[in-house]
């Protein structure tokens, strides 16, 4: 009897350790560990607020994106404060890090360089993508438009497939004086040079030729695209380089 309830108790305090592991990892998201810190990183999302952005040429509140369960969520369903969200801050040479899920069929993406301006109506005007694209949405058919591409521009640079929707991915962009990489739960799928006038020429031969500042900066804003199917972020954080 006496081993019975000492195995008993071991087996309890196991599960508990295991229970209260679990809960501190959990607690994880949306901070930095001490090595982040020290190393320049910073949060762009705190976990329970929007903090630091703003709406696109916007100064009206808004409520299509809000602090949910510990993401930065965009509501398809509330359109009374639609559009794309924006950093407050500009950004040039930095290592952007962000966890993203989309439900299926979802279509979001992420903008660099991003010019705010009255007279550019929207932030893709300006800011090259990275793609976030569930892959039972139609334009997954387009190898070039499928998640971390720089949409409309080239296929991954080495294949990999975003995880099942509304499951958690891994992205990271990285840019120095224009030259930019993306990643997709650790792969790197492009690779491009803004300052470069190979990429001019690329930008000239496509469907972006006709917004006057697209792809011409290599410094601006961070933007996270509504596009009507709902997207979620958590551990969004950034490092100037």
């Amino acid at each position: 009897m006496k081993n019975k309830i000492t195995k008993s108790i071991a087996a309890a305090a196991i599960i508990g350790l295991a229970i209260t592991c679990f809960a501190f990892r959990g607690d994880q998201n949306n901070s930095l560990s001490k090595t982040e810190r020290a190393n320049g990183w910073r949060l762009l999302f705190d976990g329970h607020s929007t903090a630091g952005w703003h709406l696109y040429n916007g100064t009206a509140q808004f409520t299509v994106w809000k602090a949910k369960d510990g993401a930065l969520v965009c509501d398809p369903l509330d359109k009374s404060g639609a559009g794309d969200l924006v950093t407050d801050q500009e950004f040039k040479n930095f290592d952007l890090k962000f966890d993203w899920k989309l439900p299926k069929g979802g279509n979001s993406g992420v903008f660099v360089n991003v010019l705010e301006r009255k007279e550019i109506p929207t932030g893709w005007a300006s800011g090259p993508e990275y793609q976030l694209l569930d892959d039972a949405n139609p334009d997954f058919a387009n190898p070039s438009s499928r998640s971390g591409c720089l949409f409309g521009f080239a296929p991954q640079k080495n294949p990999v497939k975003s995880r099942p929707s509304d499951t958690w991915n891994h992205s990271e962009i990285k840019q120095e004086n224009g030259k930019v990489k993306f990643y997709l739960n650790g792969i790197l799928t492009a690779e491009e040079d803004f300052a470069s006038k190979a990429w001019a020429d690329k930008v000239a031969k496509s469907h972006f030729s006709r917004f006057p500042e697209f792809g011409k900066n290599i410094e601006g804003r961070i933007t996270l695209q509504d596009w009507s199917t709902g997207v979620a972020f958590r551990n969004v954080k950034i490092k100037t380089l």
